[in-house]
């Protein structure tokens, strides 16, 4: 960047906070605006931070949502340590994942079986593999034995399992990670307690100067703006002509993030493909649980979000029933119940280029390779899509706004 400009960006999830710590780098000014009162307290800390490869996708068997999102999975340690200043090894799951096929789920074991295939062969030399959150070089999916299911599984409701290379990220550390490295940079200004609610050109051009609104009243000039909201997105782009293709939802998601009072076994394992849940493992002590028919609170096909309903004090209704549906597939999950020693139930808005139930095989919802970057003269909007590819989305805004 030959000059310092002014930079306004919109949402402090880890879209905003990964752009904002990308621009402030190479000499760019950067506000960062976000209605909570510190930054990454939504989506961004409550996800259960799977760091796709692309085997979750078996419903979009022509690998274009895995192709997608692959680069940004296989960037996301280098770009989110380069970000935070310090190795991330410390947060990443133990052991790879298993994938289970439902006996309900929207693809067989066989079409199953082949994609997961398909999606190894993505990995066969591709010059990232290494860079991975571990070096995928010599690592591939493979089919799990009748024993290994029996061992850890209920096989009255699973036809099949497959281990496969992907790992997360305990979201939690990753979210105070980065608010230090914002609190700590002095190109970085924080507009927080300041829920944005539009952006104004003031020469009546998308090539700024802009004004931001919010509830606690307007700032700016500034010369570019990136809206990087998960909450409300659409809504913003809108009101300056600027429309998502469609089509699009919202939805509100809660989960459990709980601590153990000792070491348990509990496998990280996603049960697959449709409206089921997943269980991560992170530290031996530290899990999240997500049953989708329990913390799907709401969800919507409007430009803005639908109301959220009102949960019950504590949501001990919705912990339960997480625990329910995932026990009856993952037996260890009821000892999990037992030896808690603290269960936290927290979640927020998921914003997604596609529409339709998790149950129907034919539903957009199961392809997620629309995300994209929108940029109209000096308004940049960004949709994220997902967690795991928000790093490698902020390097690309940042390289072409910087040169």
């Amino acid at each position: 960047m030959t000059q310092a400009r002014d930079i306004a960006i919109l949402g402090s999830g880890i879209m905003g906070s990964s752009a904002a710590l990308a621009l402030a780098a190479c000499g760019a000014r950067v506000t960062l605006f976000d209605a909570a009162e510190r930054p990454f307290q939504a989506a961004s800390r409550w996800n259960e931070g799977k760091i796709h490869l692309g085997y979750l996708y078996s419903a979009n068997p022509d690998l274009e949502t895995a192709r997608h999102i692959l680069p940004g999975g296989l960037e996301f340690k280098r770009l989110t340590e380069r970000y935070i200043g310090r190795p991330i090894d410390a947060a990443v799951t133990s052991h790879d994942d298993t994938y289970l096929v439902h006996r309900d789920s929207v693809t067989s074991v066989a079409s199953m079986e082949k994609y997961m295939r398909d999606v190894d062969a993505l990995l066969d030399g591709h010059p990232l593999a290494h860079g991975y959150l571990i070096d995928l070089t010599e690592r591939r999916s493979r089919r799990l034995s009748t024993a290994e299911l029996d061992r850890n599984y209920d096989t009255k409701e699973v036809a099949a399992g497959f281990c496969v290379p992907e790992r997360s990220v305990a979201t939690v550390w990753i979210a105070d990670q980065f608010v230090r490295a914002l609190e700590a940079e002095p190109k970085i200004e924080l507009a927080l307690n300041s829920r944005v609610t539009g952006v104004r050109t003031i020469a009546g051009s998308l090539q700024g100067p802009f004004q931001i609104d919010t509830d606690c009243g307007s700032s700016g000039p500034y010369d570019l703006v990136i809206n990087c909201l998960w909450e409300g997105r659409p809504i913003i782009d809108a009101a300056l002509g600027i429309l998502p293709p469609a089509p699009w939802s919202h939805r509100f998601r809660l989960s459990l993030f709980l601590r153990t009072a000792e070491p348990m076994s509990v496998p990280s394992t996603v049960i697959a493909t449709g409206p089921f849940g997943d269980i991560k493992q992170y530290s031996g002590r530290d899990f999240y649980l997500s049953w989708y028919p329990a913390g799907l609170r709401a969800e919507g096909t409007d430009l803005a979000p639908p109301p959220l309903p009102e949960i019950e004090a504590g949501g001990e209704s919705i912990i339960e029933e997480v625990f329910r549906g995932l026990g009856t597939i993952i037996p260890g999950v009821k000892h999990l119940r037992d030896k808690a020693e603290t269960i936290q139930l927290s979640g927020g808005w998921v914003y997604a280029s596609s529409q339709g139930s998790l149950s129907h095989p034919a539903s957009t919802i199961h392809r997620r390779h629309h995300t994209n970057i929108i940029r109209a003269s000096s308004y940049i909007s960004i949709d994220t899509g997902k967690y795991s590819i928000a790093p490698w989305l902020a390097q690309r805004v940042a390289a072409a706004i910087c040169g």
